[in-house]
């Protein structure tokens, strides 16, 4: 009794700002676990295009849910019918979204680690690949892309143009090669002499036909207990970098940031020079620039202390800022998401907590409140204290308000007798309105949904800039993939900067506030992407330096 009090009891000061709707919404979603600690994710995908945003969310060993949003602020799981049906053969994990044949429908990657008819042999599954249809349905194209022989224990995965050929590409994190024991015996003792590392996936799409695993060739040549990464432009130089999540890092394989050196087909690792080879139980990375100095920040989730590795400059290494910005809270971290949750212009941040299953001890998520010096945990004051086992975590505009609201994946409580319901929850984000500004990108040479680009609204002297989000920026989940931007009391804003990858940009001016922003990208000549844009400044640039050098000579 006296803990059921404490777990509920809510301060008195201070207006909440969040609303659990997840029983009016009628969102009914849990995600069992098979033996324990692994699972779920979420990702948001406007489906059925009719402009409000359904979530897909994974249910490990319990049935996946496709969930579409009609449009009054409730979700109906339409899962049944959809041709995802094949998904209940397997314990699902992760879930990305992307058009990878460019044909206009997004499509899922779903991440596996066994399949339920023999769950006593891991890994024994293959990861899941699902073509959006005009109608609205989707194919399975697993066997098609060539997914099928790479048979996996894979945690996390995300999207991402590195070669900027205009189609996407896929990083998928493996956490075992083999397993042969109770995944919820897993602890220090069971995995330090333990060679199980998996290599990651690098996935190459061969122009919307299928994909191609190029880890190797690329420079991934690491192995380690992955949970993931996500693609991130950190050095500002207009390709996408890799920041790979590894659990046990201490133990085994620290976590690495992959400098992209296109239009070189490889990877560079940079991760000590930069201090972000962080040796912890990475468990997903949030990116955003917090502090608006044009240089994107990494929080990274944990065990015990999160990480929030500071960018100090150009070419500079990034520094753990946890403690200076009273951040510094002990708990078991899993999403992440950095997002303007309170539209006033600067970055708020929530964490989905959760502890090691079956160990089960009940623990309440954060809300970092942004005050453009440092944060303020808020979590129970605004109302997203929830004491679920929290996992994945998901921000997207329910209601097409213009504010955030978030989805949290919660798992089921292995031992019997936990305090809670551990349920998926829902909250609206129910706070004062400041303007707002969402923005939708339209590729035609880069991604169609403009994967590797950038955008940057300049408002009464900020300076915000947010990243397309591919997946991997919250626990083996994918939020959306609208760009918003708070604007506190600004009508409009000064400008909307669009750098599309390899560098190009596109300016506009005077925007007004409180709408979505589509912007389409310029057709460029001869009908290319950024590579064949280098290849052509190549070629001239030999002839010039050939015609120089016969000149000299004569």
């Amino acid at each position: 009794m006296i803990l059921a009090m404490v777990l509920w009891w809510v301060p008195s000061t201070g207006q909440m700002r969040f609303t659990d709707v997840t029983d009016t919404a009628g969102v009914h979603h849990q995600f069992q676990v098979f033996e324990g600690l692994f699972g779920g994710g979420a990702c948001v995908i406007d489906f059925d295009q009719d402009g409000f945003e359904d979530v897909y969310v994974t249910g490990g060993l319990n049935d996946d849910q496709l969930l579409r949003n009609n449009g009054d602020g409730t979700l109906t799981d339409v899962l049944e019918g959809s041709g995802l049906e094949l998904t209940r053969r397997f314990v699902t994990q992760g879930v990305v979204a992307a058009d990878v044949n460019r044909d206009g429908y997004r499509d899922l990657f779903i991440t596996t680690i066994t399949s339920r008819d023999s769950l006593q042999i891991i890994p024994r599954a293959r990861n899941l690949l699902f073509l959006g249809q005009a109608d609205h349905t989707f194919r399975d194209a697993t066997d098609a892309y060539g997914l099928t022989p790479l048979y996996s224990f894979s945690t996390g995965g995300s999207f991402g143009d590195f070669n900027q050929d205009g189609w996407p590409d896929l990083f998928v994190g493996n956490y075992f090669q083999e397993y042969d024991g109770h995944l919820s015996e897993i602890n220090d003792a069971t995995i330090v002499n333990a060679n199980r590392t998996a290599h990651p996936y690098l996935l190459r799409n061969e122009e919307g036909s299928r994909f191609t695993n190029v880890a190797e060739a690329y420079g991934l040549t690491f192995r380690g207990f992955g949970f993931g990464g996500v693609f991130t432009d950190f050095d500002n130089d207009g390709d996408q970098d890799l920041f790979v999540n590894h659990d046990f890092g201490y133990k085994a394989t620290p976590n690495f940031l992959m400098r992209n050196d296109f239009p070189d087909a490889s990877f560079t690792d940079v991760s000590e020079e930069r201090d972000m080879d962080l040796r912890i139980n990475a468990m997903s990375a949030a990116v955003g620039d917090y502090n608006a100095d044009g240089l994107l920040d990494y929080f990274v989730t944990n065990i015990k202390f999160n990480r929030f590795m500071v960018a100090q400059g150009e070419g500079l290494a990034y520094d753990n800022r946890m403690k200076e910005l009273g951040m510094n809270y002990v708990s078991i971290s899993w999403g992440a998401n950095f997002a303007d949750f309170d539209q006033d212009g600067d970055l708020d941040l929530f964490v989905a907590n959760g502890d090691l299953n079956p160990n089960c001890v009940p623990m309440a998520n954060f809300y970092f409140d942004n005050d453009g010096r440092s944060f303020t945990e808020r979590g129970r004051e605004v109302g997203l204290g929830d004491y679920g086992i929290g996992r994945g975590s998901v921000t997207f505009d329910l209601e097409n308000d213009g504010d955030l609201d978030l989805l949290v994946v919660c798992q089921n409580a292995v031992l019997e007798g936990y305090p809670v319901a551990s349920t998926t929850r829902l909250f609206r984000n129910d706070g004062d309105k400041g303007h707002w500004l969402q923005v939708v990108l339209r590729g035609t040479s880069s991604d169609l949904n403009g994967l590797g680009a950038r955008v940057t609204v300049f408002s009464r002297g900020r300076k915000m800039i947010r990243e397309v989000d591919g997946g991997g920026s919250s626990h083996l989940s994918q939020s959306t993939p609208r760009l918003h931007f708070g604007l506190g009391d600004a009508e409009r804003a000064d400008s909307v900067l669009v750098t599309w990858p390899g560098g190009h940009e596109q300016l506009l001016t005077d925007q007004a506030a409180d709408r979505v922003l589509e912007i389409t990208e310029p057709v460029r000549p001869v009908g290319g992407g950024s590579s064949r844009w280098w290849w052509i400044g190549a070629v001239v640039g030999v002839a010039l330096l050939l015609s120089v050098f016969f000149v000299q000579r004569r």
